[in-house]
């Protein structure tokens, strides 16, 4: 983990939203729209790790594909490094792409089977760089080096790997061209517990030297609280508590969070004993037609009269942390408060 000088913000993120058209019909005219991501907006501070859970379904993983504009945003700004990459023209993307790098959940659906590890690795060099071929190869050993593959399986496939190998592989392609910025995809789920470990130590790693920033899209809650400076948790497309880890886990103050973190287990058997569940009724409704007000007042164990009119927006309601949650405004009449709106700047992260 970084050491914690938490500077300005690498990313800034601002209304970001992303919804995908719903066709249907003999003339396939639009007729709604998947809200997947609806105006999320977040920092994430240079050297920092910010964590993003929430259930399945909820659009972590697509906000970190359209943070890479690996989508076309629906609408907001994502500032990298100081460029707008939901402006720049295809070739200024390109130019922008070694600064942000991804590394996917599935690392044997993300790895070419037809390809030797040392052109997967080498492959970000073929398309950004002029090296010639003995300056690649240095480099394809040197990634190997730092991410623990032997120099030896460069000419062997990425069938030949274990899992956690394989997923050392795509971090070292990720790391071929010195980015700043790197999207962790759940980059543990499809991987065995015993090596999700060291994946993840790799990662911490990996960020002390090389002065890394993590977006960390995880739904291990468990794993969160291991590697993350400050943690997001999403709800139906939508940012419901932004928090510092130890904060979130020590309090939860949305509803939702308090009942994500109820379901963690306690290794100490006299904690878990005392551990009370929180168990949500009813469905997630579906991000084609959300409901009004705010989005999980459908489930919500304290819902009031307001939340069911009123859309919360997040505010901060203590000294770093942001909650869209009605039961914080200083009056839930519906009014909006001054703590109501959204700051455009999340202040700065604790110092780890």
């Amino acid at each position: 983990m970084a050491d914690g000088a938490m500077k300005s913000p690498l990313v800034q993120v601002r209304g970001l939203k992303m919804h995908f058209p719903i066709h249907a019909g003999l003339l396939r005219r639009k007729v709604g729209a998947v809200k997947a991501v609806d105006g999320v907006s977040f920092d994430i501070f240079e050297g920092e790790t910010l964590g993003l859970v929430g259930e399945s379904g909820c659009g972590k993983s697509t906000v970190g594909r359209a943070l890479l504009r690996l989508y076309e945003l629906t609408e907001g700004s994502v500032v990298i490094d100081g460029e707008d990459i939901a402006t720049l023209a295809p070739d200024a993307l390109r130019k922008k792409r070694p600064t942000m790098q991804m590394v996917f959940q599935d690392p044997q659906a993300s790895l070419n089977p037809r390809m030797t590890v040392a052109a997967i690795i080498g492959e970000p060099l073929d398309e950004h760089t002029g090296w010639d071929a003995a300056k690649k190869t240095a480099r394809v050993y040197e990634l190997m080096d730092q991410v623990g593959l032997n120099r030896r399986f460069a000419n062997r496939y990425p069938h030949e790997f274990s899992g956690g190998q394989r997923q050392r592989i795509g971090i070292a392609r990720a790391l071929a061209l010195n980015p700043k910025f790197i999207v962790c995809d759940e980059p543990i789920a499809a991987l065995d517990v015993s090596i999700q470990a060291q994946v993840v130590n790799l990662l911490e790693d990996l960020q002390d030297r090389l002065g890394l920033t993590y977006l960390f899209i995880s739904h291990d809650l468990s794993m969160v609280r291991h590697i993350a400076d400050r943690v997001a948790v999403m709800y139906l497309g939508q940012i419901a508590e932004l928090s510092p880890r130890e904060a979130l886990y020590a309090r939860p103050l949305h509803p939702y969070a308090e009942a994500l973190l109820s379901a963690v287990p306690e290794p100490d058997p006299t904690m878990e004993s005392r551990r009370q569940r929180i168990i949500l009724k009813g469905d997630v409704p579906s991000p084609a037609n959300p409901p009004k007000g705010c989005n999980f007042c459908t489930r919500c164990p304290k819902v009031m009269a307001v939340c069911r009119e009123v859309e919360p927006r997040l505010a901060e309601v203590e000294p770093g942390r942001f909650v869209a949650c009605h039961l914080f405004d200083n009056n839930a009449g519906g009014q909006a408060s001054p703590g109501a709106e959204v700051r455009e700047h999340n202040q700065q992260g604790e110092q780890r």
